[in-house]
């Protein structure tokens, strides 16, 4: 068996364990963090799990928290022992939210979705068809079309430059992953996006168990999106999805 990280070792990596706001920092009531550098994945599990309980309670106001991480796989609720490839690789971290294996590291946009559904509805369903068209929107301002493809969680862009598949269809690549969960209907966890990770690290696992199709990024499809590109996007299309 592989041996997984525990919650609360130390990181080497630099962390903010209370991330501080940069540029415009509120949408609505809803506050936009931005973490320089690599966050610990230990450290930003703390946050969240503090932050939901603040917003569940009255305390604190919803956040999107924009961050990278350092290389590390992550094990999601689903996630089966033969999916990781190569378990010396990176740091593994059991998460308790939905999906199964994901990897995070530099290049990787990671977006932490606290949200309060006691707000916005009680329809798990219809948040994660959100988390979706928020990622697709934000992805349309580079010309890049998404998809959501039943049965395969995640967004996904067609390939066209790549031999198509044995039964004839586009070649298709994930480009965006998305994981959730709820705790007393605030949600954490939340979305990762491709900009310029080293995508050979996704080779260590089964990204989301499935082995049909690739993996790909925003610069891997020839446009040269910045991560502050990026955050633009996201924070001009959160409120044409959400609406604040």
């Amino acid at each position: 068996m592989p041996q997984r990280a525990r919650m609360g070792q130390h990181s080497r990596c630099r962390t903010l364990l209370t991330p501080r706001p940069t540029g415009p920092s509120r949408s609505a009531m809803t506050e936009w963090i931005t973490s320089d550098g690599l966050t610990g994945y230990e450290e930003a599990v703390a946050f969240m799990e503090a932050r939901a309980s603040a917003i569940a309670a009255g305390e604190a106001d919803e956040a999107i928290w924009l961050l990278e991480h350092p290389p590390l796989y992550t094990a999601g609720t689903s996630a089966r022992a033969e999916d990781l490839r190569e378990p010396g690789l990176f740091p593994v971290y059991d998460s308790k939210r939905g999906g199964q294996y994901t990897y995070h590291g530099p290049g990787q946009r990671v977006i932490y979705v606290m949200l309060d559904l006691n707000r916005r509805g009680r329809d798990i369903r219809r948040f994660v068809q959100q988390l979706e068209a928020w990622v697709i929107a934000a992805l349309a301002e580079f010309n890049v079309t998404g998809h959501i493809r039943e049965g395969r969680v995640g967004v996904w862009v067609e390939r066209p430059d790549r031999p198509r598949l044995p039964d004839g269809r586009v070649t298709e690549d994930k480009i965006a992953a998305i994981g959730i969960r709820l705790r007393k209907w605030v949600s954490f966890h939340g979305i990762s996006i491709n900009v310029e990770p080293e995508l050979s690290h996704f080779e260590g696992i089964v990204p989301c168990g499935i082995t049909e199709f690739g993996v790909t990024s925003l610069v891997d499809l020839g446009l040269p999106v910045s991560m502050p590109d990026l955050d633009v996007a996201l924070k001009r299309s959160f409120d044409e999805v959400f609406g604040g």
